[in-house]
């Protein structure tokens, strides 16, 4: 049992979730947009990103360096017991990824542009996590995961039901990408002392707080100020509206963090709530309008 909880806590269910979210908004613009909606490949697609991004995470843990505890407190034979569990699901994981990218080929159901998408999906997840670059432990991985979950994963969906892409996709995707980066340094703050113990190289420990903080504060206000410009690229704001909602949150989230920099006792759980609330519900209410009208 407590093999399994650590399986699943490795498999870093927020990302599972959220990438499940991103998903479901690129199908809503496809919904949106007027195209028909195809069951099999919106579902065998869902299935697929999330088996990704289960690869993605678990494979970061099967690389870890050996001055990094996988699990508190392990010993030889449990890193190993545990090391060679998290392997085996992963390759499933990827395994079963392949079938069904193959099912959807079969299918007629993942045309070229699709399965572009899925190409730089896979380039992605082998970069973040695997040598030689595993761009997780040199700073890059938080820009890699935003990509991947913010951007890849609504295009896929998107382009199973279209078939071609739509600027719209773009639009809606690039703020998401900001605002998840604005998260994932959010993130960071609480394990910055055991990122530093043990050398890991994270966006903030490369930054250092001094400027990771005006660039997460940057990167929220630039992701709703590039919502307000959905009229000159042709967007309404009537669809765009609800994703404002979340802003009274951003605004909390860089006054507490510019707090923190002078000085305030942190209250971490708080501040990972609010950020993790910020990125998920702008997604989801971007995605209920799209599913909605």
């Amino acid at each position: 049992m407590s093999r399994l909880l650590n399986i699943f806590r490795l498999s870093r269910p927020l990302y599972l979730l959220l990438a499940a979210l991103t998903y479901s908004l690129g199908a809503g613009i496809a919904h949106f947009l007027g195209k028909p909606l195809m069951s099999t490949a919106l579902w065998l697609g869902l299935v697929g990103i999330v088996f990704a991004q289960l690869g993605m995470s678990l494979l970061v843990e099967v690389f870890r360096p050996f001055n990094e505890p996988i699990v508190q407190d392990e010993t030889a034979a449990d890193r190993k017991a545990v090391r060679d569990a998290v392997l085996y699901v992963s390759v499933a994981a990827l395994a079963s990824l392949a079938v069904i990218a193959f099912v959807l080929y079969k299918d007629r159901l993942l045309g070229s542009p699709a399965f572009l998408s899925v190409a730089v999906s896979l380039l992605v997840l082998l970069a973040y996590s695997t040598p030689p670059l595993r761009l997780v432990d040199k700073g890059f991985g938080e820009l890699l995961l935003s990509i991947q979950i913010a951007y890849v994963d609504p295009s896929i969906a998107y382009l199973l039901q279209a078939g071609t892409y739509h600027n719209l996709v773009v639009f809606i995707s690039t703020p998401l990408v900001l605002l998840m980066l604005a998260m994932l340094l959010a993130l960071d703050f609480p394990s910055f002392s055991g990122d530093m113990k043990y050398e890991r190289s994270t966006l903030l420990s490369r930054l250092g707080w001094e400027r990771a903080i005006p660039l997460h504060n940057f990167l929220v206000l630039a992701s709703y100020g590039f919502l307000l410009t959905g009229p000159v690229f042709g967007f309404s704001l009537r669809s765009l509206w609800p994703a404002f909602l979340t802003f009274p949150f951003a605004l909390f989230q860089i006054y507490w963090l510019r707090n923190i920099s002078l000085g305030a006792r942190p209250i971490w759980p708080l501040l990972t709530a609010n950020a993790i609330a910020v990125f998920g519900l702008t997604a989801y209410l971007l995605t209920l309008t799209f599913w909605l009208r």
